[in-house]
């Protein structure tokens, strides 16, 4: 509400941006990428901020974003400074250095846009999705049909000779980090994450139903664990009922620790999540739940991935990250069974081998 009332009203005074087509791309040797929100976005810009490095190998890469996200460009060799909103004087610190060009990534909300028109640079680059278009000297289509890899890699056409390629079968998120020797009582058996977790409780499939399937893979014969911060911990608890020898680690682990686990993991099973967006990014296999969420945009590419979507006539109900209350009891997690989610894991399992 903030941002519809304040940035309309800012943006209003504002006013446009020259057109593009009188400017030139300068030599580019500094570039500002925005992206507040959540994990998931962060995770899939890497792809973009990646390719730009590749092409424009010279360029300084600096990004401006929260710390709920940060620790995910801590991933990437391409970026070279890391502003926080949300700490201290980082804002103001960015907004009084210059660049050559200033990507704004968020899909809709006006306020990122604002920023983007008051640092100092020529070339502004941003979504076309409401008045925010206004502030940008190249305004770049936006579709819900285009996976969100592909939305972003538009944003950086403006600055580069080619059209950018991704292969969603390649991982693009490089974890260094060695799995602790100690961390598992059997060593000899895979492991699978398990994240019970969601932003929104539309999205949430419930710790019973993943106790359920985490019981039946350690029969099995896998080891379990369960990602997650200290909110999960009641949904861990609820897996750790039916599959006691659960590994838990809700509230224990450092985002960068939660990619190791994943490295290491033959497999993660999840709703629609900023760790599912991870798990993908290292290479993980997934098997994700997608209900309220766009599976076209949202859910993970590649042939070591496998979504369980019901489809409803009610689904999916989430728009540009908010998703309303549901009328229908949850019915598109909850008409996913147990036996639907283990058949699909072990269909990943055994191709991995």
């Amino acid at each position: 509400m903030i941002d519809k009332i304040a940035g309309k009203f800012l943006i209003s005074f504002l006013g446009d941006r020259v057109n593009a087509d009188k400017y030139v791309i300068p030599d580019l040797k500094s570039i500002l990428v925005i992206r507040p929100g959540g994990i998931g976005d962060a995770v899939l810009l890497l792809p973009a901020i990646n390719t730009l490095k590749t092409t424009l190998p010279h360029i300084n890469i600096d990004i401006l974003c929260e710390k709920r996200n940060a620790g995910i460009f801590e991933f990437s060799d391409s970026v070279k400074n890391i502003f926080l909103y949300d700490r201290d004087f980082e804002l103001f610190r960015c907004l009084r250095k210059r660049y050559d060009a200033v990507i704004d990534t968020e899909q809709w909300h006006r306020l990122s846009a604002i920023v983007a028109h008051i640092i100092k640079s020529p070339i502004k680059i941003g979504f076309d999705t409401n008045e925010r278009r206004k502030l940008f000297t190249y305004k770049i289509p936006y579709n819900h049909e285009d996976y969100e890899v592909y939305s972003f890699l538009n944003l950086i056409k403006p600055l580069i000779n080619i059209s950018p390629q991704f292969n969603p079968n390649i991982p693009f998120i490089n974890i260094k980090e060695v799995f602790p020797s100690n961390f598992l009582r059997d060593n000899t058996k895979k492991l699978v994450a398990i994240f019970p977790g969601a932003t929104v409780i539309e999205r949430k499939w419930g710790g019973d139903k993943y106790g359920m399937l985490a019981k039946a893979l350690e029969n099995r014969g896998y080891n379990i664990v369960i990602l997650g911060s200290n909110a999960d911990r009641k949904e861990a608890e609820k897996i750790k009922k039916h599959a006691q020898s659960s590994i838990d680690l809700t509230g224990k682990t450092s985002l960068k620790e939660v990619a190791v686990v994943l490295k290491y993991s033959s497999l993660l099973i999840t709703a629609d999540s900023g760790i599912m967006h991870i798990a993908y990014g290292i290479g993980t296999p997934t098997v994700s739940l997608f209900g309220s969420g766009i599976e076209k945009k949202w859910a993970p590419r590649g042939e070591n991935h496998i979504i369980l979507n019901k489809h409803l006539p009610c689904s999916p109900c989430t728009k540009f990250g908010y998703t309303p209350p549901c009328p229908n009891n949850f019915n598109c997690m909850n008409f996913i069974s147990v036996d639907e989610v283990i058949s699909a894991s072990e269909r990943i399992l055994h191709k991995s081998g």
